[in-house]
C-alpha cells in the first residue's frame, strides 16, 4: 500500500476533482486518509498565491513555493509516520513543471536547478498520478473561473505539460499516466487499485 501519493497535471486537467474522489472512496472503505494540497492554506501558502496573482519575479515565486513546501513536508512526514495514506493535490513536480517555464530565460536547465534546490528538503512520493489532457480541453474546463492567472494560457500550459511528460519519462516507476478525458469514476477506480497494490 502506498502512503504518500501526489496528483499532478496542468490547470483544468481534473486532478483536484480526482484527488478528492480518491480521498472520499478511501475514507468510505475505512482507510485512514488525509487530503492535502499545495500551495497550502497557511500564511506561507497565502504568500505563494499572492506571488502568482500579482506576477512577482519568477525567482521570488520559486522560493515562496519552496518555503511553503518545506513547512508542509513536516506535516506530511508526521502523517506518514502515523500510517495514514497522504494524498497531495500538487507537490514538488508542479514547481518543476510550472516554474521551469517561468525561469527558462533566467536560469540554464531550470528543472535541474529546481530539483537540486529541493533535494535535501523534501520526501519523495511513492506514487504520482499525472493527469494528461489536451490543453484546449483543459482551458475549456476553466474558462468560467472568476479570474484566470498568468499560468492559465495555452502557450504556457503546453510547455508545462511537456515538462510534466519529461519528468514522468525520468521516473517511470513513480509516475502513473492518467487519461484525464475519461470519467472521474473510472479514473478514481484506477487510482484506488494502484494505491492499494501490495
Amino acid at each position: 500500500m502506498k502512503r504518500f501519493v501526489t496528483f499532478e497535471g496542468i490547470d483544468g486537467s481534473g486532478k483536484s476533482t480526482i484527488s478528492k474522489g480518491v480521498y472520499e472512496k478511501l475514507k468510505k472503505e475505512g482507510y485512514d486518509a488525509i487530503l492535502t494540497f499545495e500551495p497550502t492554506d497557511t500564511e506561507l501558502g497565502k504568500i505563494v498565491k499572492k506571488c502568482i496573482e500579482e506576477n512577482y519575479d519568477p525567482v521570488v515565486t520559486t522560493f515562496a513555493f519552496i518555503a511553503d513546501r518545506i513547512q508542509h513536508v513536516g506535516e506530511i512526514k508526521k502523517w506518514v509516520k502515523d500510517n495514514k495514506i497522504v494524498l497531495c493535490d500538487r507537490y514538488a513536480d508542479s514547481t518543476y513543471a510550472y516554474q521551469a517555464v517561468q525561469l527558462e530565460d533566467i536560469i540554464e536547465n531550470p528543472i535541474k536547478w529546481l530539483k537540486e534546490l529541493h533535494d535535501r528538503f523534501i520526501i519523495k512520493p511513492e506514487l504520482t498520478f499525472l493527469c494528461v489532457l489536451d490543453v484546449d480541453k483543459a482551458l475549456g474546463r476553466i474558462k468560467n473561473r472568476e479570474k484566470l492567472v498568468s499560468f492559465e494560457r495555452k502557450e504556457f500550459l503546453e510547455k508545462v505539460q511537456k515538462n510534466y511528460l519529461h519528468l514522468a519519462s525520468l521516473e517511470r516507476e513513480r509516475f502513473v499516466m492518467i487519461d484525464a478525458s475519461k470519467s472521474v469514476n473510472k479514473i478514481v477506480d484506477e487510482c484506488m487499485v494502484k494505491i492499494l497494490e501490495r
